[in-house]
């Protein structure tokens, strides 16, 4: 029997987010103000659908959010998940509880 998988941490959420190149290029197009997912689409040379599938991971991640406005949808950066992901990344490798564990014999 298996132990029920914890579930992940923000931190890791937003680390797998910003891994991908693409993304990484919407946050940096992102930093530097709000933007129609047509002007990314001509900036990435993507289809709207690539474009639209990395925007929802991002979303997802609690980086960025959205905005309807008519038939456009304008997406920004949430910078305050990027500010603290320095800390809770040290905190979470450094800080964070590990189980222990009982070896009888050497592990190798």
């Amino acid at each position: 029997m298996t132990a029920a998988a914890s579930p992940e941490p923000q931190t890791l959420t937003v680390l797998k987010a910003l891994a991908n190149n693409i993304r990484y290029e919407i946050v940096r197009i992102l930093a530097r103000g709000e933007r129609c997912v047509c002007d990314l689409e001509a900036a990435l040379n993507l289809p709207q659908s690539k474009v639209s599938y990395h925007l929802a991971a991002l979303r997802d991640a609690g980086l960025i959010v959205g905005e309807q406005r008519g038939k456009n949808s304008f997406y920004r950066l949430l910078p305050e998940p990027l500010y603290l992901l320095g800390g809770e990344l040290l905190r979470d490798i450094y800080l964070a509880e590990l189980p222990l564990t009982y070896q009888s014999g050497p592990v190798c």
